[in-house]
C-alpha cells in the first residue's frame, strides 16, 4: 500500500485514523460473508489498497468515507464469494467454515492467554456461531449479502442494493429468503449454562472412552462433520448416528492416547480443542437442541487452525 504519508503516521494524514477506525467493522462484516479470517483479512487489505490507490482530490470529495469501504468491501467480498463457491465445491470432504478463537475460557471467563487489540477482534455473538455459519454456505452469494448487510449490520436495502447491484426491492426479498432458511434451521433456544454443561459432560465422557455416556449426550439423528486439509487426511462423508459418532470419538482417543482436550469457546459458544504436543489438530463446535447435542463440527484443517496456535 502506497500512500503520500506512511500508515501509521496521522499528523501528515489527518483523516488516516478515521478511515483506519473501520477496520473491525470490515473485518466483522467480512468474516461473516465469507466464513472464513483469512480471506475477510483479504478482502480488508484490497478495500484499504483501493482507497489510498485513489488521489488526495477523489478521496476528500467521498462524504462518507466508511459507507465507502463498507460498499468497495462488499463488492470484493460478493466477487470472492462467487469464485469461493466453486472452490468449495471441488474441496475434499466436507467444507466446515474457519473457527474464531476467544482467548477467554467459558468456565471461569478470565483470560488464559495475552490479550489481543480489541479493535483487531471479531465480536463474538449469535451471528458468528458454526450453526448460522453453516447456514450462510447453503445460501446464494447474493442473499448472503444482502441478509448479513441488513439483518445483521442494518444496512438499508437501498444502500444494499448498491453493493449487490439489484434493486431494494429484489434485496428484501433476498434478506426475506434468507431469513427464512435461518429460521427453519433454529433449534429451540438451550440456556447458556446448560449448553456449557453438556459440552463438559461430553469431553469427560470421550475421555473416559464411554460409549453409553456419549450415546446419551447424543441425538439419535445426530450429525458429526470433519473436514481436512493439508496432511491431514479429509473425513469424505458425515458421521450419522449417536451410536456410530460415538464409537468413532472413541477410535480416535484410542489412536492418539496423548490427545489432550480443552474446554474453549469456539465462535462464541462453548467448544472443545484437542491439542496433540502442544499443537492443537482440531477444534469441534457444536449444536445443542434442548438436551442434546445434533451436529458437531471437527476442524482439523492447519490453514484454518493457525489463528488457534498461540490461544
Amino acid at each position: 500500500m502506497t500512500t503520500s504519508s506512511e500508515p501509521g503516521d496521522s499528523r501528515l494524514d489527518p483523516g488516516l485514523n478515521a478511515i483506519m477506525s473501520e477496520r473491525r467493522q470490515l473485518i466483522n462484516l467480512a468474516y461473516r460473508l465469507l466464513g472464513s479470517l483469512a480471506d475477510a483479512e483479504d478482502v480488508v487489505q484490497e478495500t484499504y489498497a483501493r482507497w489510498y490507490a485513489m488521489s488526495r482530490e477523489r478521496q476528500e470529495a467521498i462524504e462518507f468515507p466508511g459507507a465507502w469501504l463498507t460498499k468497495v468491501a462488499g463488492r470484493i467480498c460478493l466477487d470472492v464469494l462467487g469464485s469461493a463457491r466453486a472452490r468449495r465445491e471441488r474441496y475434499v470432504g466436507e467444507w466446515i467454515p474457519e473457527p474464531l478463537p476467544d482467548r477467554t475460557e467459558w468456565i471461569s471467563g478470565r483470560p488464559d492467554g495475552a490479550t489481543a487489540d480489541p479493535a483487531d477482534r471479531i465480536t463474538l455473538d449469535e451471528s458468528v456461531n458454526m450453526a448460522f455459519l453453516v447456514v450462510l454456505e447453503s445460501m446464494t452469494p447474493a442473499e448472503r449479502v444482502a441478509f448479513i448487510l441488513h439483518d445483521v449490520f442494518r444496512y438499508p436495502f437501498a444502500e444494499v442494493a448498491e453493493i449487490v447491484g439489484r434493486t431494494p426491492a429484489a434485496c428484501r426479498q433476498l434478506a426475506s429468503s434468507a431469513r427464512r432458511r435461518v429460521r427453519e434451521s433454529q433449534p429451540s433456544a438451550t440456556p447458556a449454562a446448560r449448553r456449557a454443561g453438556i459440552v463438559r459432560d461430553f469431553k469427560e465422557a470421550w475421555e473416559a472412552k464411554d460409549i453409553e455416556a456419549l450415546i446419551g449426550l447424543l441425538a439419535p439423528d445426530a450429525t458429526g462433520v470433519g473436514d481436512g486439509g493439508g496432511l491431514v487426511a479429509a473425513v469424505l462423508r458425515p458421521v450419522e448416528g449417536d451410536e456410530q459418532i460415538a464409537r468413532a470419538l472413541v477410535d480416535i482417543a484410542d489412536k492418539a492416547p496423548g490427545l489432550a482436550i480443552l474446554e474453549r469457546t469456539v465462535n462464541g459458544q462453548p467448544g472443545l480443542v484437542a491439542q496433540q504436543d502442544g499443537v492443537t489438530v482440531v477444534v469441534m463446535a457444536f449444536d445443542i437442541a434442548g438436551d442434546r447435542i445434533k451436529h458437531i463440527w471437527a476442524v482439523r484443517n492447519p490453514e484454518k487452525l493457525r489463528p488457534w496456535t498461540t490461544c
